[in-house]
């Protein structure tokens, strides 16, 4: 079958090529339309009961992860000059289209009492602006006077104060977002470089914006990074510009044909997703090395251009096949979940390394049997001293040493076990972002002035309509508001309560005294004020609606408390939860009938991550188990199932050994290494095995002259490629995202642990296991299905090469 297709291929090789353009310029059509995903990832199942009360809870009470903040601390911003500025700032931004809303110090309301109708009245503080800095620390001490506002838009210690925008949904999750955040930020700009006063930006929103922006500028970076890597390599290796340009045209093709699937399927850019070009380019290239190397190692056999790539994809076809399907298996996995980020991922992906591999199957023999034969200087690789010294040590540790590379491994896997022990499962909301970017210089800020800006919410239900205005309900909700304020991380609590301390306080003339719960006899009063207030018309009553509605449900059973909270960790937030919150919140509603359940994007993107690692995890053992059935359909051994993964866990361990001493945490960027290690692994495996068992039938069963050969013909393609995608991993290095990061430092680590697995470790266990009783012999019914359907180096002399309907000009 492969010596067949080798030869129509060759044959026919003007309409393949013909029809390979036509998919690529369509698929490049399909390319432009490609767009950036503006979605924050969503990891949860939409059925997870968590995830079904979140959106429950935004549909009662709206979003909770649309607000962006602008942050200042410098008291010149209460000089007349510069607040004049932030008014401007202020009501400049309240214009920009996608802002529903915006709070900050000019434009604060206050609750006033108005005696004649009984009802709070909402009135700007600042209603005839000041015109002179006496006028204006006036007030300023008004302002001051406000305990509603105390840690929410003023830092009552540090005297910070910010800007909080509430944005329109529809233009963050479109990609309208990036020209009304530039806005946003061109406006505050202009503001720093008037007055000198430093912005500080925060919140999702903002977040979400940076992260998007970048994936796409990382994008274009890996891409023409890993082109420039892969071409430094190639010319290295063969010493020819045509094993230069042909495999990275025949790369970027496929590139092309992944950017165009994405539009097709109707997936768009994510953080996942943009890394699949750049690991398109790095898998794609290694198909083109090794059947480069093996062409001109059967050509300088056979001197012959066509037969020799005719032996190269009949004897590697189906074996790089495997190989492309194992590294498949470790992506092929992702669509095993419901999560539609790794689903995308593992899809789009997966197709694309069939893709690259029948694009190079058809091009490659085309291209090399066109092309004028290698020269005796483009097959000096073959016989590169460092290479060939490299692995006749090797082969020496093989055959010599098996003891200790044995003891060796075991001290490894020992030494990797106390490593995996020490890595730690945590995650933050920004920690893919370097410590010392802007997003974590500015979130530091708001956690030492607000004690952070990450949504928390609570939902308390009292079990009965209307159950939230009974007082002692409200006592009991005040009681937990004041334990929450002691915690180091939270903001200063948002609910009804908080709203009813305010209208109290607004009830006695604005003295800061009485901001507190009325007691039975006034909340009557207070009451029956706010209730005549929702009747007014005009912004007193809009506004006194539009507080109500976003801490009560329209039942008035059920009451929200918003806080903010500081960005400490998956693991520091579980302990806060379930160790501190949890308990207090059981002592103070025990037998009331009421309970509190803990929601908002914080919560669930904390689950999410959990959900992730767990889910990535069972991708692991479902990877080693789809490995497996293809070892053992390719070779119908249990044995090489055995001799295949048992190097692959070995490295796989020693992977995550280095994670432990070196201190990344497992987070589902980290997690997502060990299922795509994997899969690239084994490809090492499957193709010294391959080659094994093709010298085993040449070498009349003779195990060790059949490890000498295969590690001296089969070990430099198998170095060739490992350095490749060393090479090629190791430019995620240079993201800035910590998990692309990790990616790249843990596979190009994979990489190299994986020469000592697979090169040292997997022939030592073929010589130890493979062999008879009384001389060195393996059992022929393992390899015949293998040897006689595919790797039968007689076959050769039956080609018949009357039957290439080609010009002379190929066969040399």
């Amino acid at each position: 079958m492969w010596r067949n297709l080798a030869l129509f291929v060759i044959k026919n090789r003007r309409l393949l090529v013909g029809l390979l353009a036509l998919i690529t310029v369509f698929m490049g059509w399909q390319a432009r339309k490609i767009e950036m995903t503006y979605d924050f990832a969503q990891v949860v199942s939409p059925t997870d009961p968590d995830m079904v009360y979140f959106q429950q809870f935004k549909r009662t009470f709206g979003e909770d992860g649309n607000v962006l903040v602008l942050g200042m601390q410098d008291s010149s911003v209460y000089r007349l000059g510069n607040f004049n500025e932030l008014r401007t700032l202020t009501d400049t931004l309240s214009r920009v289209e996608g802002v529903n809303g915006i709070l900050g110090v000019t434009r604060l309301p206050r609750l006033v009492k108005d005696t004649a109708t009984q009802t709070f009245r909402a009135e700007p503080i600042f209603r005839n602006f000041p015109r002179t800095q006496p006028e204006l620390d006036s007030l300023m001490r008004v302002v001051n006077a406000q305990e509603f506002y105390k840690g929410q838009l003023i830092s009552p210690t540090t005297g910070a104060t910010l800007l909080a925008l509430t944005m329109d949904p529809k233009y963050l999750n479109s990609s309208r977002r990036e020209a009304v955040m530039q806005e946003i930020l061109g406006h505050a700009e202009r503001f720093q470089q008037k007055t000198g006063i430093k912005m500080h930006y925060a919140g999702l929103p903002y977040v979400r914006a940076t992260m998007t922006t970048k994936v796409a500028s990382e994008m274009k970076l890996f891409v023409a990074l890993t082109i420039v890597m892969m071409a430094v390599t190639l010319l290295m290796f063969f010493r020819t510009w045509s094993a230069v340009v042909f495999p990275l045209l025949i790369v970027l093709i496929v590139v092309t044909w992944c950017i165009g699937s994405m539009v097709l399927m109707g997936y768009k850019i994510n953080l996942l997703t943009g890394l699949i070009p750049s690991i398109i380019i790095v898998i794609g290239i290694p198909n083109c090395t090794y059947l480069l190397s093996r062409y001109h190692y059967d050509y300088r056999k056979s001197g012959n251009q066509v037969l020799a790539m005719a032996r190269v994809v009949r004897k590697i076809g189906l074996v790089t096949l495997m190989n492309n399907t194992t590294t498949a298996i470790g992506f092929v996995v992702f669509c095993f979940t419901n999560i539609a980020i790794l689903y995308q991922f593992g899809l789009v992906a997966t197709v694309n390394i069939f893709v690259a591999f029948a694009v190079s199957f058809i091009l490659m023999p085309i291209v090399f049997t066109i092309l004028p034969p290698p020269t005796p200087k483009q097959l000096e690789h073959l016989e590169a001293k460092p290479l060939m010294k490299l692995l006749e040590f090797f082969d020496y540790l093989v055959l010599e040493r098996r003891r200790t590379v044995y003891l060796a491994a075991l001290a490894f896997m020992v030494l990797a076990s106390f490593g995996v022990a020490k890595v730690k499962s945590v995650s933050y909301m920004v920690d893919d972002l370097p410590k010392d970017s802007s997003v974590n210089s500015d979130l530091k800020f708001f956690e030492q002035h607000f004690n952070g800006v990450m949504p928390l919410e609570m939902v308390v239900d009292t079990g009965r309509p209307k159950g939230i205005l009974k007082l002692k309900n409200l006592e009991r909700i005040d009681r937990l508001e004041k334990f929450l304020r002691t915690q180091p991380v939270l903001t200063t609590p948002v609910s009804i309560v908080t709203f009813l301390k305010a209208a109290t306080q607004s009830f006695y003339n604005g003295d800061p005294a009485y901001y507190r719960l009325p007691d039975n006899d006034e909340k009557n009063f207070v009451l029956s004020y706010l209730a005549r207030s929702q009747s007014v018309e005009g912004g007193e009553g809009q506004l006194t609606n539009k507080l109500l509605r976003s801490f009560t449900d329209s039942t008035g059973q059920r009451a929200r408390i918003s806080l903010k909270i500081a960005d400490i960790g998956s693991h520091n937030l579980d302990t806060l939860i379930n160790n501190r919150i949890k308990p207090e919140i059981d002592k103070i509603f025990k037998e009331t009938g009421m309970s509190v359940k803990l929601t908002g994007t914080t919560i669930i993107f904390t689950k999410g991550n959990e959900y992730l690692i767990g889910t990535l995890k069972e991708s692991l053992l479902i990877a080693f188990a789809l490995v497996g059935l293809v070892v053992l359909i390719l070779f119908r051994s249990i044995r090489a199932v055995f001799f295949t993964l048992l190097p692959n866990f070995f490295t796989l361990l020693l992977t995550g050994g280095i994670m432990g001493y070196f201190g990344i945490p497992l987070k589902p960027s980290t997690a997502l290494i060990f299922s795509i290690a994997l899969g690239i692994d084994g490809d090492n495996s499957i193709h010294l095995l391959a080659k094994f068992r093709q010298e085993m039938a040449v070498n009349g069963r003779r195990v060790k002259a059949a490890i000498s050969t295969t590690l001296s013909e089969a070990g430099t393609s198998m170095i060739y490629t490992s350095i490749v995608l060393f090479l090629g991993f190791s430019v995620f290095a240079f993201s800035e995202f910590g998990g692309t990061k990790a990616l790249g430092l843990l596979m190009s680590a994979s990489l190299l642990i994986t020469n000592f697995s697979n090169l040292i470790l997997l022939p030592c266990l073929l010589v130890t296991f493979e062999h008879g009783v009384d001389e060195e012999t393996i059992d022929q019914s393992g390899i015949k299905h293998y040897d006689d359907n595919y790797h039968e180096e007689d076959d050769d002399l039956e080609l018949n090469l009357s039957r290439m309907q080609v010009q002379p000009k190929l066969n040399g």
